[in-house]
């Protein structure tokens, strides 16, 4: 099956859409085929702002509906005390969110944008997609994340080449406390090195301190603005250390 059938078969769903790669072709796709879609964004703590930013530019761009929608995620325990299926307990929360809305709006049918490149076992997110009934074209369909990219470049989306971005409490160690301050305090050294040019990096949390994970290509920058990085990232970790293993 192609995303062609799946939507001539499909024709109306609701996306819950992150402002990533994988959605936001999803939704390219569904309008290519002539879907009755609407896109449904859900803005939490961990959201940095910018992915909102993008989710508003890419609906706009492809003339498609955009709810956004709040949910509190660390008003739940499972979540907050941050266990290792802890993406499992959120995404329950965040898409049981957008079901009930978009319910309300007429759609039956969620989708997501997992692709065929996620691997079931590394994502317990997943479980809760499978509970809920919530369908992944982009995996039944077979689509890697390099076709995904590909694709979305021909069609001339932004996305294209967006680097791939994990949620803010992917920061924090697993077993410990997520708080709305430590999101803060990670949402705003990563804005930071977004404003130095750096990309696809981490802030990672070790104890009280930040450490920073870079790709090979961007150490060297990283050490030229040694100072810099100090002087901000020091307003929100005790100290600042740099991994020398590269991010891949």
């Amino acid at each position: 099956m192609n995303l062609s059938a799946f939507f001539k078969e499909n024709p109306k769903a609701a996306v819950a859409f992150s402002g990533g790669v994988d959605s936001a072709y999803l939704l390219h796709a569904a309008r290519a085929a002539g879907a009755d879609v609407r896109a449904y964004y859900v803005k939490s703590a961990f959201q940095p702002r910018f992915e909102l930013e993008d989710a508003k530019r890419l609906c706009g761009e492809l003339d498609i509906d955009l709810t956004i929608i709040e949910a509190d995620v660390l008003g739940d325990r499972a979540v907050r005390e941050n266990p290792a299926d802890r993406c499992y307990h959120c995404k329950k929360i965040i898409f049981t969110t957008i079901m009930e809305s978009a319910a309300a709006d007429g759609y039956k049918l969620l989708l997501d944008g997992t692709n065929a490149s996620d691997e079931e076992g590394e994502r317990p997110g997943m479980r809760a997609l499978k509970e809920l009934s919530v369908r992944s074209p982009l995996r039944e369909c077979g689509l890697s994340k390099e076709e995904i990219r590909k694709c979305s470049r021909e069609a001339g989306l932004f996305t294209w080449e967006k680097p791939a971005y994990a949620c803010l409490a992917t920061r924090i160690p697993v077993e410990e406390e997520i708080t709305a301050k430590k999101l803060k305090s990670t949402e705003a050294a990563e804005d930071f090195l977004f404003s130095l040019g750096f990309t696809d990096f981490r802030v990672r949390r070790f104890g009280e301190a930040a450490r920073l994970q870079f790709p090979a290509s961007q150490l060297a920058h990283a050490l030229e603005k040694r100072e810099e990085i100090l002087k901000e990232l020091k307003q929100y970790y005790k100290a600042v250390l740099l991994d020398m293993e590269a991010r891949t």
